[in-house]
């Protein structure tokens, strides 16, 4: 990310829009303004580009995803810099004013590899959305919450994030902790689990 903030504010957007919100590039594509909402912090996810074909997103559900500070405050600074666009103008333009396509947006990601250090070849665009997927998961997001955010169809899809988890199981058991109406006693090593009588 701090990459991406070096070169400009649109790769900025374009680095957060996949690492903190999990879009997929024909729907970064096919974002416009009145998909952003600054007041609620969410993104509308209605369309995606694929081969010049505007369309619905991947599954064919709509789906609102809150948006981080960071991508809020680079998505506020790059339109201020567009100069207030109309609502249905696409977000990310190339520097003609003219909406990127998958070239614009590869280059963008290239770019911000590039400053980073990294060798192009850590992976496409897409990267950025398996980025999102795996950071949720190890902060213990639970899985269906990130099958939501990335608009996975299945569920099996998401899974493959869970092994990341190492809180996952914690949390789980720690949900049994504080039952109402129970107590634990603790003899040397032995817990025992006994009810409160009222």
């Amino acid at each position: 990310m701090q990459a991406a903030k070096h070169i400009d504010v649109r790769t900025l957007a374009v680095v957060l829009l996949g690492g903190d919100a999990g879009l997929r590039r024909g729907e970064m594509v096919a974002l416009r303004w009145r998909n952003v909402d600054f007041v609620g912090r969410l993104l509308r996810i209605e369309q995606a580009a694929w081969r010049n074909t505007v369309d619905t997103p991947k599954g064919g559900r709509v789906r609102v995803i809150p948006m981080t500070a960071a991508l809020t405050s680079a998505l506020e600074q790059y339109r201020r810099l567009r100069g207030q666009p109309s609502l249905d103008d696409r977000v990310l333009c190339d520097n003609a004013g003219r909406p990127v396509g998958d070239d614009n947006l590869r280059e963008y990601h290239k770019a911000a590899q590039r400053r980073a250090g990294l060798p192009y070849r850590t992976g496409a665009l897409h990267i950025l959305r398996h980025t999102f997927c795996s950071h949720l998961a190890m902060r213990g997001a639970p899985g269906k919450a990130i099958q939501e955010l990335a608009g996975h169809e299945d569920l099996k899809t998401t899974m493959r994030y869970m092994h990341l988890s190492p809180a996952a199981r914690e949390s789980a058991i720690r949900l049994l902790d504080g039952r109402p109406g129970e107590t634990a006693q603790i003899f040397g090593d032995i817990v025992e689990s006994g009810t409160l009588e009222a």
